[in-house]
Parts: C-alpha cells; structure tokens; sequence
C-alpha cells in the first residue's frame, strides 16, 4: 500500500483560466447548506463555543458543537433555532445518549447536522446508534467517525451515516498512536484517499492539518470538509486561555482524549499545549478562503473541484527542505 502525508505530497500546477484568484469559487454544499470553505473547526472544548458557533453559522461555515456539557445540547438547538441559525451537535455512543436522542425527538427538536463523535468509529455501538438517529430523526445529517479504512466507510455508509469522518489519531494533541500504535498519524492522507474509493457519500478529513495548502490537498484526495483543530485554536474567540510567556502570546489547547478534559488520567490518548495566539479567527478563515482561490487558479479551475482532478507528485517530506 503507498503511503504518504501532507508534507509529502505536492499538486501539479494545471493551465490558470481565470484573471484574478478572486474569481475562484471555494463554496461546498454539505448536506443541507451550502457554506464559505470547505473548513469547519474541531468540535473540542478547546476550538469550539457557543458563541463561536453562532458567528460562524451568522457567517456562513459550518460548526459542529463539542459534547463536553451533553446537559446542555437541548438547550443549545432551541437557543440556535430561536435565533434562525442551524444547530450542529455531537453525540456519543452511551445508553444515555438514546434518551437524548428520545428527548429531541419528543420537543421536535431536530438539528440540521449531528456528528456521531467516536475516537474508534468502525464499532458496532456506532452503527447501533447511527441507524436509532436515522430512525428517530431522519431528516438530521448525520456524520458518524472516526475511521481510517473502506470497510469502515462502507459498513457506516450501509448503516445510514450521510458522511463519514476519516482520521484515527493524527491530530497534533492526539498520543493514540504513541499510546497504542494503531491510527492514521504519518499517513493521514493517503488513509483519506483510500477512504474515498470506497465512499459514495461525503468525507470529513479530520486531523493532521498543518498548513493551509493542506486544506487543497485534502480536497484533492476526497475530502468535502475539512476539521482543522490545532491551527483554529489559537485565536481571539477560541476557548482555551490566553497566557503571556517571556512576551509571546499563547492559547491553551488540549485533546479530547487528554487528562485536561476527562478531568482525571484514565486511557489518556490526548494532551494538553500551547498554540501561538494569532488574533482574529475571521482573519484566519478569511486567510484559508484566499489561500484556496489561489490553490483553485493553480488547478485550473473556477471551483473546488477543479483540485479533484490535478496530478500529484510523492516528494517525501522534503517540501520544507531548506525553509527552517
């Protein structure tokens, strides 16, 4: 099987058909809407709040809110819908979960988008709980994960996920891989083009983004979404807390396998960091929206799945060479 990640790999330039990058389309429909980029943050409490969530649906990008205060979801959909904006929830796979599932059902409470949020998503129990939503709640998009294989595409597919989320431990505040030595970590991307031969429904790549060009490239091997944590995370609106260091500004940023957010070490597949603070997170969504145009004009295209159809060279990590 070749193997390769992001820094490996490198898009061949296509014949440029358009005047200025600012013509370039990177809209995608995802389920029922249709957002800005394809780039929505990690649904972990250090990405993502409740008022992040409401500027980003206000603005035209997808969400998915974390499941960390699960008491509070209900509450969550009505205040979303009281203010005209879609609501996007993660659920788990415990007994509990089913009588949430019952509860949204019996308020007729469905939101647009929920995301089955598994770190091993090719399980039984997720495939239980994809077809109760489905059954109670047909007319949710539902995002099961996560997976690293097409097996695990097709059987979650099959069951009635209406996307999939691929990506096992190649985040950067995920250990699964040093913890267990399973997971996608080192090969990410080539995981996600496997994934694609075998999905005949969306793909979320989730992890391993380092840069935004990473973003083209995951849309290049079948990613219609993009979950980006550690490079969203360090902003102005993000959850975790500001702290001064020796001058320079950081943001805390932890895992959700981590200590930090299971409140006490026990299968600890996650830690815990600081990300540079890098202001304004509009800039940096604004930023990625450019930064594809331009990765759109390079594939000779007018819209994202132009960057579907460019060839590609495996350089072996050597794309940094010479720049650090």
């Amino acid at each position: 099987m070749e193997t390769f990640d992001y820094d490996d790999i490198q898009l061949v330039p296509n014949k440029c058909i358009i005047k200025s990058r600012s013509e370039a389309d990177t809209s995608v429909k995802f389920g029922p809407k249709t957002f800005k980029i394809p780039v929505v943050p990690a649904n972990m409490e250090s990405v993502i709040d409740e008022d992040l969530a409401i500027w980003l649906a206000q603005n035209d990008y997808y969400y998915v809110m974390h499941r960390f205060q699960p008491e509070d979801r209900a509450d969550f959909v009505k205040r979303m819908h009281d203010r005209g904006l879609f609501a996007s929830i993660s659920v788990g796979i415990k007994d509990s979960e089913y009588d949430f599932i019952d509860q949204l059902k019996s308020e007729h409470l469905a939101p647009e988008y929920i995301t089955i949020d598994v770190a091993h998503g090719h399980s039984d129990y997720v495939i239980k709980m994809i077809r109760y939503i489905k059954q109670q709640l047909p007319e949710s998009f539902l995002t099961a994960g996560n997976v690293a294989t097409p097996e695990a595409v097709r059987e979650l597919e099959n069951a009635g996920a209406d996307a999939t989320k691929v990506g096992v431990g190649p985040g950067k505040a995920c250990i699964t891989k040093l913890k267990t030595g399973f997971g996608t970590g080192g090969w990410q991307l080539a995981a996600l083009r496997l994934c694609s031969k075998a999905a005949s429904k969306p793909l979320i790549a989730d992890g391993g983004i380092r840069h935004n060009g990473d973003i083209a490239k995951s849309v290049r091997f079948g990613a219609s979404m993009v979950m980006i944590g550690s490079l969203l995370a360090g902003h102005q609106e993000s959850p975790g807390h500001l702290i001064t260091i020796d001058g320079k500004r950081y943001k805390q940023y932890w895992g959700s396998a981590s200590e930090v957010q299971k409140g006490a070490y026990r299968n600890v597949e996650g830690k815990q960091m600081l990300v540079p603070f890098r202001g304004s997170i509009k800039d940096t969504l604004l930023e990625m929206q450019e930064d594809l145009q331009s990765s759109i004009s390079y594939a000779g295209g007018r819209d994202l799945k132009s960057i579907t159809k460019v060839d590609y060279v495996v350089v072996k990590n050597s794309i940094l060479n010479g720049d650090y």
